[in-house]
């Protein structure tokens, strides 16, 4: 045997034997170690862990910017271009939500990223009877174009490096108002960046702010995909959301599996339209939480990537395989902040903010400490900011492409989530994909029992939420609370009434006319919602006339 031999036969030896120790000594131990998606957290990892899942560093890991992208889309990672700091926020109406942008992109934000109230989400103006008591209070109230000219102020569209958004239910009419104030101010749209969520599915089983049902819901999202694929192809139009699966309760690896398989609902409707899959698989981004469990959050990045890359190209047989990596956004976990001494929030912040760059997030929002009790405050915003300036400035993380690549930890979690995930993913497709398994209930249950079990877990005391179940005490709330009022409501409502009365109620008929149409034809929407935007046809009016043709979903309508 030679000395090389001699050595690895040693080393295995001292592997095996410090590995039987370390467990040894857990056993003694009552209780029981485990990630948060209740993967099993051993004593000890050494490479045989990694032999035991057959990983392989050529087939799973490879190269940064290489299929099947487990290390990142960009070869240089943040050697070339740190992430994009952004802040997801709006408050109020338009020209509150405009002094907060400008204030952000003043203090180094480096994108724009509008949060919009939920009337506005749900197709609803300010002043509709089901809006009341909602405007401007979760974002800022959009009723028309005239309200993103105000938002927009002063800020040209190619000045921030992205301008994104929330506008699942509305992506189409977002995009038409973005076009037309482009055109107001003479930005060609080839020379700035639009990055549209525009994922209503999750809407379905995790968030619900839907309008109407799946099948035309999707037509809608498919048709924004469609439109810029054809016209702007360096835009990013289509997110898919595991986010708001997280929040909702869902665990590591349902979060992954279930945000591929709305993926894939999308790109087969999408091809449907006659658009070749190569023209847009790239131009998706994919949207996770980082979350307290500081590892878990940094494999499931990686394990995304590496199913992405993975089941697209089995499914879609891509010539290139440059194609099948896409834009990574985290945003740390709302759901992990607590009222309760809210300035241990600037703590997990900041945790959960280097676990998505570890991860090597392309985006990322960070939350604000308060944010468990308000619409975060212009002070901790900033301070949100900071946090994303300090890891990037200061901690040298961004010097070396994926550094913990190699952690035998690190990767047995990549590999088992993957695998975990692809179990998620068969089953929908076994159900018969995305839209079955809303119709049937199948996420929403799922969903639900790990929601359950995280809630359990907590209120027995196995799951430590510090100063909710231990280490509480007295102290007084010591920070100011943000509070939206209802004098802006009522400013927004006459703004609105003098709107309606100065525009050319002829001109919004015709235009109307034509959205309804395009919807009844099956026609592309956005070339008939473009005039209507520019007559300052509201959101309302735009989208009851699509609920005149589409109906609206009814939840327990299918299950």
């Amino acid at each position: 045997m030679d000395s090389g031999k001699e050595l690895e036969a040693s080393r295995e030896d001292w592997e095996r034997d410090m590995v039987r120790q370390a467990l040894g000594r857990q056993k003694e131990r009552k209780e029981r170690f485990q990630t948060a998606s209740g993967i099993e957290a051993r004593a000890l990892y050494t490479p045989l862990d990694l032999e035991e899942i057959g990983f392989d560093y050529a087939r799973d890991l490879g190269f940064p910017g290489k299929y099947p992208f487990t290390r990142g889309k960009d070869p240089l990672g943040y050697r070339q271009n740190l992430w994009m700091f952004r802040q997801y926020s709006g408050h109020g109406d338009a020209q509150e939500a405009n002094k907060r942008y400008r204030f952000l992109l003043d203090q180094g934000a480096s994108a724009v990223s509008v949060a919009m109230d939920l009337p506005t989400q749900m197709g609803y103006d300010s002043d509709h009877p089901l809006a009341q008591g909602e405007v401007g209070k979760v974002g800022v109230a959009i009723d028309s174009l005239q309200d993103v000219e105000t938002l927009f102020e002063g800020i040209p569209l190619n000045k921030p490096r992205s301008v994104g958004s929330v506008a699942n239910a509305i992506p189409s009419i977002w995009l038409a108002m973005l076009l037309v104030l482009a055109e107001k101010q003479g930005v060609p749209p080839e020379k700035f960046h639009v990055r549209i969520q525009n994922d209503i599915l999750k809407e379905f089983y995790a968030r619900g702010a839907y309008i109407f049902p799946p099948e035309p819901s999707v037509g809608i999202a498919t048709d924004v995909i469609a439109y810029c694929a054809e016209h702007y192809p360096h835009w990013i139009p289509q997110g898919v959301c595991g986010y708001h699966l997280s929040e909702a309760g869902a665990n590591a690896a349902q979060e992954i599996g279930f945000t591929i398989a709305s993926a894939i609902a999308y790109i087969d409707a999408t091809i449907r339209k006659g658009i070749n899959v190569e023209k847009f698989i790239s131009k998706f981004y994919v949207f996770l939480s980082n979350g307290i469990d500081f590892f878990e959050g940094i494999a499931k990045s990686r394990a995304m990537r590496r199913l992405w890359a993975r089941t697209l190209n089995q499914r879609y047989s891509i010539s290139d395989p440059d194609l099948l990596s896409f834009y990574r956004s985290s945003f740390t976990a709302g759901s992990s902040l607590t009222a309760q001494q809210p300035m241990n929030n600037i703590i997990r912040v900041a945790i959960e903010s280097l676990s998505a760059v570890l991860g090597g997030c392309d985006f990322l929002h960070a939350c604000s400490m308060d944010e468990a009790l308000s619409t975060p405050t212009e002070q901790s915003v900033k301070l949100s900011l900071r946090t994303q300036q300090i890891i990037a400035y200061e901690t040298g993380v961004e010097q070396t492409v994926d550094p913990l690549a190699g952690s035998y930890f690190v990767e047995y979690l990549t590999t088992k989530l993957e695998t975990m995930a692809e179990e998620y993913l068969n089953k929908v497709l076994e159900i018969g994909g995305a839209i079955r398994a809303i119709e049937t209930g199948y996420f929403q249950r799922e969903i639900s029992k790990s929601a359950y079990e995280l809630q359990r877990e907590m209120e027995e005391g196995k799951r430590v939420i510090v100063g909710v179940n231990q280490y509480l005490d007295e102290e007084e709330l010591p920070i100011k609370i943000l509070k939206v009022s209802l004098a802006m409501e009522r400013k927004q409502k006459e703004k609105l009434k003098r709107l309606r009365k100065e525009r050319n109620s002829l001109e919004i008929g015709e235009t109307l006319k034509g959205v309804r149409r395009a919807a009844e034809n099956g026609e592309a929407l956005i070339p008939s919602l473009i005039p209507a935007v520019k007559a300052y046809a509201t959101v309302g009016e735009m989208c009851d006339t699509l609920r005149e043709v589409y109906g609206e979903f009814t939840p327990g309508h299918y299950f």
